[in-house]
């Protein structure tokens, strides 16, 4: 079975490593790279032509909404929001989705309601789904 690969886009070297963690865990996943900004994801993208773009809003010199515009005009994939500004109903959120973002997750915050391993079947599950995402290049 081929793995969905995915490219994790996020400016915070921790965030990256624990994505980067959960979704290997996955036997339906394969990190193949990760970005701190827009434009090493642009060439990412380029090299590695991954299947599903996990992609922060908050990033230095182009943030996570300008660079899924670009994306979405430009290449358009599957691309899941992760962001601690990413919740239901929230303004950045809807934009996002309204752009072509498939789908979006909050950072993890710490309580009892939300463990790391929910979290970790979240992002899992998303991401696949997002993958099966019907995007067509013109």
């Amino acid at each position: 079975m081929k793995k969905i690969k995915v490219l994790i886009v996020d400016d915070s070297l921790l965030i990256r490593e624990v994505l980067t963690e959960i979704l290997n865990s996955s036997p339906e996943i394969e990190v193949v790279g990760a970005a701190e900004d827009a434009y090493v994801a642009r060439e990412m993208i380029k090299q590695l032509d991954p299947d599903v773009l996990t992609l922060d809003v908050e990033m230095p010199r182009m943030n996570g909404i300008t660079f899924l515009r670009n994306l979405m005009r430009l290449r358009p994939m599957p691309v899941v929001m992760i962001s601690a500004l990413t919740e239901s109903n929230a303004e950045v959120t809807l934009e996002a989705l309204s752009i072509g973002a498939v789908d979006f997750i909050a950072k993890p915050v710490v309580n009892v309601e939300n463990t790391l391993n929910d979290y970790s079947d979240d992002i899992i599950a998303k991401v696949i789904m997002a993958s099966k995402a019907n995007f067509r290049t013109t």
